[in-house]
């Protein structure tokens, strides 16, 4: 062998180690650090996944206060670690934090002075509260908002229409909840209205409230270019998986429950159907940013 050519067996210990330690050198992989995207990922997942489940129990179990909240508590997980990977923990933190805080004044206005959703009360079925304000009731609002926000996100390109279409998107919702909620006995209107006994000034109220948290969360989750990153899937995945739960359970379930469920098929469907249109006629670069 020439003298210039040497092995790692002619080297001193510390050069061997040195190249022992190299994952290039050896072909070793050496440890990696968890993705906490993808980790962020997989609790969305779990969390869409336990809130579906306890969905279906709801249907047939007693107690229903407590099933509602811990819905709405794996919804807002759910909705959270998918708009973390989006946007970023500190970003869906502030999001989720803002639409609690719009919401529980939302509501501590609106059963106080009727503004702006009509003159309706809390029968303190659902606890804790704050208030009089059940702390599950602003949870859902940021819960469902996101969602709502990354349909908006999809369908529109402008401020002005993700506003509008995220407000839309978060109203038709209530298409399905307010009539649900009022079997239930959780609350009550002092003036019944048409929609199933819903007053028409709620669903003035829940756009008025919806577009103000879309103005709230656009202005949260845009990028200092004024761009907004693609939402990841999962949370279209948890507004498409809402909408289909409710319209079997109102078709199937509730007694007299189709017409609601046609409204509420129509109300969600339609926004949902358009944001996967919208979405699978991106670029593939886009659709697995997020992947």
């Amino acid at each position: 062998m020439p003298r210039h050519a040497t092995s790692s067996h002619g080297l001193g210990p510390a050069a061997r180690t040195a190249i022992q330690l190299r994952p290039g050198a050896t072909g070793q992989a050496g440890p990696r650090p968890g993705n906490p995207h993808h980790v962020a990922a997989v609790a969305g997942w779990v969390a869409l996944v336990a809130m579906a489940v306890t969905q279906v129990a709801s249907s047939r179990a007693g107690h229903l206060e407590i099933l509602v909240t811990l819905i709405v508590a794996a919804l807002a997980m759910a909705s959270v670690s998918f708009t973390g990977v989006s946007w970023g923990w500190p970003r869906a933190v502030c999001a989720a934090a803002a639409a609690f805080a719009l919401g529980l004044a939302a509501e501590w206005a609106g059963t106080r002075t009727g503004f702006p959703f009509g003159a309706y009360r809390y029968t303190g079925l659902l606890r804790p509260a704050a208030a009089s304000v059940p702390l599950v009731i602003p949870l859902a609002w940021a819960a469902m908002g996101l969602p709502g926000y990354a349909v908006g996100a999809t369908v529109a390109r402008t401020r002005a229409g993700r506003i509008a279409a995220g407000a839309v998107a978060l109203t038709a919702w209530d298409l399905f909840l307010d009539p649900q909620m009022i079997r239930n006995g959780f609350w009550r209107w002092a003036h019944p209205g048409p929609y199933q006994g819903v007053p028409l000034s709620n669903f003035a109220g829940w756009l008025l409230v919806s577009a103000a948290l879309m103005a709230v969360f656009d202005g949260l989750l845009r990028s200092q270019t004024r761009q907004i990153t693609p939402p990841h899937p999962g949370l279209l995945a948890t507004y498409t998986v809402m909408a289909v739960m409710e319209t079997v359970g109102f078709a199937v379930i509730f007694p007299h429950g189709r017409a609601i469920a046609l409204a509420g098929a129509l109300g969600m469907g339609i926004p949902a159907a358009l944001a996967w249109a919208r979405r699978a006629r991106s670029q593939p670069e886009e659709r697995g940013a997020h992947e």
